[in-house]
């Protein structure tokens, strides 16, 4: 376990900065692969290594930074919701209606989606919780915060890589 412990606490960090408001929107794309990065410099500095980081460990590190974030991330967005029975899909409801109003489908797909909206959002205003948004959330960031981790890890290795062979001083 002691090997990935620097996943661990980069994929904390970024679990937490999941739910922050502004930093959410730059989640994916910017804080996953910037965690991976700090993980695999986190590791080289812990074992005061300078030696290549292999691919394989690369992937590795990335996946783990990635699959933590989002089981913290997760934790901690269906928690908040638990707590204040708000989230971004009750808030934005209104907006959620006005928008399947434009879609081309039939009358009946979108009665039932809207159905189903509407299901999620009582569920989480009456009770704090509901079981398709938090499979939903569970799924979305394993999927989407594992691919980003293992691109962030992979990328970062080549950055750290370069950086050990040309030193700059």
């Amino acid at each position: 376990m002691r090997k990935y412990l620097s996943p661990f606490i980069c994929g904390f960090g970024a679990g937490v900065l999941q739910i922050v408001p502004i930093a959410k929107s730059f989640s994916c794309c910017f804080i996953i692969p910037l965690a991976s990065f700090f993980a695999l410099m986190l590791d080289q500095r812990a074992h005061n290594s300078k030696q290549n980081i292999s691919m394989k460990k690369a992937l590795m590190f990335g996946l783990l930074t990635g699959l933590y974030a989002a089981v913290f991330g997760s934790l901690f967005d269906i928690f908040i919701t638990l707590i204040t029975r708000n989230n971004d899909i009750v808030a934005m409801f209104p907006e959620l209606q006005k928008m399947l109003a434009t879609f081309p489908i039939s009358e009946d797909l979108r009665k039932e989606v809207l159905n189903l909206f509407q299901k999620l959002r009582n569920d989480i205003l009456n009770y704090g919780f509901s079981p398709l948004y938090t499979l939903s959330v569970v799924i979305n960031n394993i999927v989407v915060n594992s691919i980003f981790g293992i691109v962030g890890g992979l990328i970062s290795a080549q950055i750290i890589n370069r950086k050990n062979i040309n030193p700059v001083e």
